[in-house]
């Protein structure tokens, strides 16, 4: 079994499962014969998760090459129609669709890479062609959409909002996290357990949203006396829904001032004005945000305590793929 190791609690873990669409991974099905490979995807994300590939066009039984498709009508129900013939091939792509999300649900994905301005795999932004055969970017490919519709807390990007880096960062930390927690709950479906996974995260989610770490501190704190699956299941759509709020320079200094707080008395007054300074420059947007975390896990390092070297917050994910360099 593929692992990776998690670098705060140095426990191994298997690889996040992904969904991906499969032209990305350098597979040649795409209706001119052609792939569209992403190297990023495959050479350096691809060895920290086990991907799950799915090209709907050749799994709903259409040859490579193939007459392209596109859009058709209602952006919020088009219709999937080939480019040249007119065949009209919505109804055998959405029948496809439903036996396939099926499978999906057994492979416990932790998220999934579309391919973008794709008729059948777009997340956002498809063309759709109105009546007179004007194309209007409203649109989301049907696998995509019926995906999303059946999997809604899982975290889902395009391969080409992927190249920003805020974006790219935001995702990868998400779909970790969610591997974390859904890991953690199979271990012991607890509320000890949750207690433990909570702690572990406040800082982490203190830099997306406070408003919904109190929420999720409330489930937490009232979960005795409940049934365990309804905690676990507002927990889990809490904490999915304050990782996609992005954690910005101010939430991540407010942050890093707080955790600095809990060492306050061990450290020096040159160790206090460094870490000011670098803030200072970090929020500038002088230097990117590994500057200053490297300096805090060096202090927690040196002084503890305890609880601030289990904090996520300090390495969300594998520190090799360098999320956090960019200025």
């Amino acid at each position: 079994m593929s692992a990776i190791r998690t670098e705060k609690s140095g426990l191994l873990a298997e690889k996040p499962r992904m969904g991906i669409s499969t032209c990305l991974l350098g597979e040649r099905v795409r209706y001119d014969g052609g792939h569209k490979r992403d190297r990023f995807l495959t050479d350096t994300f691809g060895k920290f998760v086990d991907w799950v590939p799915v090209c709907p066009e050749v799994e709903c039984g259409l040859p490579t090459p193939r007459e392209s498709m596109h859009l058709e009508g209602d952006p919020e129900n088009p219709r999937l129609v080939t480019t040249r013939t007119h065949v009209d091939m919505t109804e055998k792509m959405l029948s496809w669709a439903g036996s396939r999300l099926d499978q999906l649900k057994s492979e416990d994905l932790s998220g999934f890479i579309f391919k973008s301005n794709s008729p059948s795999s777009g997340m956002e932004r498809v063309r759709v062609y109105d009546e007179k055969g004007m194309p209007h970017r409203t649109g989301v490919g049907l696998f995509a959409r019926a995906f999303m519709d059946r999997f809604p807390l899982l975290p889902v990007e395009e391969e080409g909002r992927l190249h920003d880096d805020l974006i790219r960062e935001n995702f990868i930390e998400r779909v970790f996290c969610l591997k974390r927690y859904r890991d953690t709950m199979e271990r012991s479906r607890s509320r000890g357990s949750l207690v433990a996974f909570h702690a572990a995260h406040k800082l982490q989610l203190m830099a997306h949203s406070q408003d919904i770490l109190r929420q999720m501190g409330r489930v937490v704190a009232h979960a005795k006396g409940r049934p365990i699956g309804g905690v676990l299941a507002e927990y889990e759509a809490l904490l999915m829904t304050a990782l996609r709020k992005k954690a910005t320079p101010g939430r991540n200094t407010n942050v890093i001032q707080h955790a600095m707080g809990y060492f306050k008395k061990e450290l020096t007054h040159d160790e206090k004005e460094e870490m000011d300074d670098v803030l200072a420059a970090y929020r500038a947007g002088y230097v990117p945000l590994v500057v200053p975390v490297t300096l805090l896990n060096h202090y927690v390092r040196k002084y503890g305590p305890d609880y601030l070297a289990q904090q996520t917050f300090l390495a969300p994910h594998p520190v090799e793929l360098k999320l956090r360099n960019h200025a």
